[in-house]
């Protein structure tokens, strides 16, 4: 491989604002896999934000990119899975699997896609320092208009209908928008983009924590639960930005509600792999925890806490909650899902058609 701009590159990054900031471009924030394709010919490299190649668990986007893409080109994108009309997250998780045979057989079952929306390098041109303005002219030309499995990410400089979009197309499964200086040249690693993502609040149970990593007495994450119809209590993420301080107060705060029998914990099956199949739990070992020590400190379900979320994926929080306030005016058993919003269905297909 011999381009203008060779991996590895960090991709550019941005910063959250709390307004859609009027710079001259906004576009969805898509929800997948953050990937810089590297095309030379038949060869090409799938880069990530922690710089392992994505390439080996996506060859049938691979082969597509083969064939969709410019000779030679590096684009900055999101790798992506559609399926009934949204993005569906946890789909795209499971692509990322250690034996080979899986690998193909997701790449047949789900088909993943990319979301073009930057080029770093055209030919042998180096473009990073050109204004994106000018970028996402080129980046237009150059895919040459809808294609099977490249799609160019939509756009609009009109206030507006991004305030729609940032509304409308969380029912397709996006967490909110991004937008772009027009005469912003490419910056790895930096954050000169602005991203606007919803915020909502959930009164959840706090059903136990994580020791921090480098101190036994310092809390690490706060588990989250929030109850079904029927009563059971499920893992539906974690609340983990505390000041250390803090993380030692917590530990202290939280003791005299750990439970001493993991039996009689709503999660005291979370080691067995199979209990995971009716209740969401907090994660047993597997390919995603890459070793690391999952078991945790069983509190008491007694107590309440207020937590800041942006969306769900299915029946979890898609991100880390942000900790708010304890709620002791709240019954743990009032804390379900019911409470949470829905976005209204959006179909994802009309969302690629703009950008086409």
């Amino acid at each position: 491989m011999d381009l203008p701009v060779m991996p590895p590159v960090e991709p550019m990054l941005a910063k959250p604002v709390k307004q859609i900031p009027d710079v001259g471009h906004v576009e969805p924030k898509w929800d997948g896999f953050r990937t810089i394709v590297f095309k030379d010919g038949d060869e090409v490299v799938l880069g990530s934000r922690n710089d392992k190649p994505l390439t080996r668990y996506f060859p049938e986007l691979v082969e597509r990119l083969r064939a969709e893409l410019p000779a030679r080109c590096v684009v900055d994108g999101e790798i992506v899975l559609i399926r009934d009309d949204r993005l569906d997250f946890e789909a795209l998780q499971q692509r990322i699997h250690p034996a080979e045979s899986r690998v193909n057989l997701l790449a047949e079952q789900t088909p993943a896609s990319l979301i073009a929306f930057d080029l770093l390098a055209l030919g042998d041109e180096d473009l990073m320092a050109r204004p994106f303005g000018d970028r996402r002219d080129l980046l237009r030309q150059a895919l040459g208009g809808p294609t099977g499995s490249v799609h160019l990410t939509p756009s609009t400089a009109d206030l507006a209908e991004a305030e729609r979009w940032f509304t409308e197309y969380e029912g397709a499964g996006f967490d909110g928008v991004i937008a772009k200086p027009l005469d912003a040249r490419y910056e790895p690693g930096k954050r000169t983009m602005f991203k606007v993502k919803h915020e909502r609040t959930a009164d959840c149970v706090a059903a136990g924590y994580r020791p921090h990593k480098a101190d036994a007495n310092a809390l690490g994450s706060l588990l989250l639960g929030l109850y079904d119809d029927a009563g059971t209590l499920h893992h539906v993420g974690v609340a983990a930005s505390f000041p250390m301080a803090k993380r030692r107060e917590l530990v202290t705060e939280l003791a005299p509600l750990v439970e001493e029998d993991l039996g009689a914990h709503p999660w005291g099956k979370w080691a067995d792999q199979s209990a995971h199949q009716g209740q969401r739990l907090p994660g047993a070992v597997s390919r995603w925890s890459g070793g690391k020590d999952l078991s945790f400190v069983p509190l008491r379900p007694e107590r309440v806490v207020e937590v800041a979320y942006d969306h769900m994926e299915g029946d979890r929080f898609r991100h880390t909650a942000q900790f708010r306030r304890w709620r002791p005016d709240r019954d743990p058993a009032s804390c379900t899902y019911a409470q949470l919003e829905t976005a209204a269905a959006f179909d994802i297909r009309h969302i690629l058609d703009l950008g086409n």
